[in-house]
């Protein structure tokens, strides 16, 4: 018998991965506290499940994997992770955003700090695992060394270096869901996210619709990278020139270089312009999602790849998200919502240059109440042959929209959702 999500919390069924609470049962979690020992700490373990305060299990996607080790004998069901000198390189925040929970919905902010915040929890032998990672690196990719031989970047020894390198921090962020304030951020009420995400995951989380005492949910889906060029406490001083590009994975452009879309050209580009920024004596900002495919997946991706180019008169602009929906049943599914969380777990007030076309990203910024200033496309040189006709569907369909239409370019039929 389905239970009703909205039912007192004294009808909850008592799940064997949330039983009744112990000697060291589960924190209280406060969303939006802006002190972290009211807010208390997100524990997704498995170790011990009555310390467990959320739905799902901390690492996202990977949990799938690590469930596959513990199955196959390679990982004891009891591992706890040694966290000695994993600290962050560079401290984040807090900053005022913390403090307003409608504000940070699906990530933790706390989660890089839980050895600082959280320390009189981990004493007391809670498994509190970190969301967030920050370190330093350097990248090293052809299309920077190509800017440094034509001269458009030159090495400085801080941002960018002899060889090519550009040095950056780098920050992993797992996805940790507060389910009112997502709800809320789609306009759809509590019970209804609640319930529609138990269906289609097929009853993976039951405590979905028999726990709505539990607030917090941690899902299996990818996180993001971001990459930092300058100082990353620059971020959140509006007076400091920031760069930055919100970025949606497409493995087939980003890493192997396919050219059938303009995702890795607009990626480099976006690089070269934020280490100009910093070099410039501001700051460079790189967020990357993983939503392969839009999010529709790579198969998916594929399959209408195959079903643009097979049709009647050959891949065309005006068809070009037709295809995508009659396979997907939607063009899109990246919905950016949620997208500004990172940017305000940054700090960032202000966005001076957005290194993007996309109307929908620039639109949920904006919303959020980061102010932007200008707006930077594409060049047409960077543009793939063969990429030619998803920049035109994508300016056709409202994409970075000027008013104008390209010459030879059909007003696509869409439905306002993100374009690429």
């Amino acid at each position: 018998m389905a239970l009703d999500p909205s039912s007192s919390p004294s009808r909850h069924i008592r799940l064997t991965s949330h039983p009744g609470q112990g000697a060291t049962g589960a924190p209280a979690l406060h969303w939006g506290a802006g002190d972290p020992a009211l807010r208390g700490p997100v524990v997704g373990s498995t170790t011990n499940r009555s310390q467990r305060n959320v739905i799902g299990a901390h690492s996202g996607s990977y949990g799938v994997y690590r469930a596959l080790a513990v199955a196959a004998g390679a990982l004891g069901r009891g591992h706890r992770a040694d966290l000695t000198n994993t600290a962050p390189t560079d401290l984040i925040g807090p900053h005022p955003q913390w403090a307003e929970p409608e504000r940070i919905v699906s990530i933790d902010p706390w989660g890089a700090r839980i050895g600082e915040v959280f320390a009189a929890y981990l004493a007391q032998g809670y498994d509190i695992r970190p969301t967030i990672a920050v370190t330093k690196a350097h990248i090293d990719l052809p299309e920077i060394r190509h800017a440094m031989a034509f001269q458009r970047l030159k090495a400085d020894g801080r941002v960018l270096l002899d060889n090519g390198s550009a040095v950056v921090t780098k920050a992993a962020i797992e996805p940790v869901w507060w389910l009112p304030g997502v709800a809320r951020r789609f306009g759809v009420s509590e019970g209804e996210l609640r319930r529609t995400l138990f269906e289609e995951t097929g009853g993976m989380y039951p405590e979905l619709v028999t726990r709505s005492d539990i607030e917090v949910f941690l899902p299996p889906i990818g996180g993001q990278t971001l990459y930092i060029f300058g100082n990353p406490a620059d971020l959140s001083n509006p007076a400091v020139t920031l760069t930055a590009r919100v970025h949606d994975e497409c493995n087939g452009s980003d890493v192997f270089g396919s050219d059938i879309c303009t995702c890795r050209p607009y990626l480099t580009h976006a690089i070269e312009e934020c280490i100009q920024g910093a070099q410039h004596g501001g700051v460079g900002l790189v967020a990357y999602s993983r939503k392969e495919g839009r999010a529709l997946g790579e198969v998916t991706k594929f399959l209408v790849y195959n079903a643009r180019k097979r049709q009647e008169g050959g891949d065309s602009a005006d068809k070009y998200f037709l295809r995508t929906e009659c396979v997907a049943g939607v063009q899109d599914m990246r919905f950016q919502e949620l997208m500004p969380d990172v940017l305000h777990w940054l700090g960032i007030r202000k966005i001076h240059r957005l290194v993007s076309m996309s109307n929908v990203k620039y639109d949920a910024i904006v919303g959020s109440g980061i102010e932007v200033g200008e707006r930077v496309k594409i060049p047409d040189s960077l543009v793939p042959a063969d990429a030619r006709v998803e920049i035109e569907a994508k300016i056709a369909a409202g994409y970075y929209t000027t008013g104008e239409v390209p010459d030879g370019v059909q007003l696509a039929q869409t439905k306002g959702r993100e374009l690429g």
